[in-house]
């Protein structure tokens, strides 16, 4: 299934004093905000997540500062700072409340805004997200060495200097190893409804993951068969009807059986 893409505009914004880069997709509904994972962009995931939505919703999606088309800045790879950019983008360019999608680390800045600022999140769908660094299993090491393919692609988008691909992976490497630092206390203040979505070989651990779902009071979980972390390319059509089903009825879920959730009926 390929997405229409109709009406993209693509374009830098100042947002809090500095240009990202931005896209839109001219639609009437709700917003929605596509956040794409660490060390990566846009374009690499808007295709695989825009069929299930861009009938419905209004879209927006933003590369992150030192991520795609956007510059680097100091301290820019810390989730910290990614959370305002996300508050400021929200304030200043979708200027409503949104249903934010988002993949691996652009999960993690979702469920950080639900918690500082939960008048600007609608709903949220995590794709492969840990809200602490001690839910990934162990990765190999950056060695170094960075595939010929994604230096060009780097040489093409970034506005960085070409030597900067191999810094900004060793400094997200060590980020990952600390951040980012949520409790399940945190994500129990989380008040809209959300959807965490993982593959069943994912780098986030299972147990992690069901943690997740389990503080989020309004949680519910999905996990895709015959996938890693890269669930949404391996299984895009699968992914895009969990999301697609969850969008379309955001009510607390009445099951037959509910052994986590209070039956309303019986209160």
């Amino acid at each position: 299934m390929l997405s229409k893409a109709f009406g993209m505009q693509e374009k830098y914004l100042e947002v809090a004093g500095n240009p990202l880069y931005c896209y839109e997709w001219d639609n009437n509904g709700e917003a929605v905000v596509l956040l794409h994972g660490g060390l990566s962009q846009t374009s690499h995931f808007d295709l695989r997540i825009l069929p299930a939505i861009e009938d419905d919703f209004h879209i927006f999606a933003y590369d992150r500062t030192a991520h795609g088309f956007s510059g680097d800045k100091p301290g820019s790879l810390h989730f910290d700072y990614q959370t305002k950019e996300l508050i400021a983008y929200l304030e200043n360019v979708v200027k409503e409340p949104a249903h934010l999608i988002g993949y691996s680390d652009g999960g993690n800045i979702a469920l950080m805004v639900a918690i500082q600022r939960p008048e600007l999140v609608r709903s949220i769908v995590t794709l492969g997200a840990n809200f602490h660094f001690s839910g990934t299993l162990p990765m190999p090491e950056f060695d170094g060495v960075i595939s010929v393919e994604d230096q060009e692609e780097y040489d093409r988008t970034s506005p960085d200097a070409p030597h900067t691909l191999a810094e900004k992976i060793t400094r997200m490497t060590k980020i990952w190893k600390s951040e980012p630092t949520l409790t399940t206390a945190d994500l129990h203040q989380i008040q809209c409804p959300a959807l965490v979505i993982a593959g069943d070989d994912d780098v986030i651990s299972h147990a992690h993951t069901i943690e997740l779902y389990e503080n989020i009071p309004l949680g519910q979980l999905a996990i895709v068969p015959g996938a890693s972390h890269g669930f949404v390319v391996e299984k895009p059509t699968i992914t895009q009807v969990l999301i697609q089903e969850f969008l379309g009825d955001l009510s607390y879920p009445i099951t037959k059986m509910p052994m986590r959730r209070v039956n309303p009926r019986t209160e």
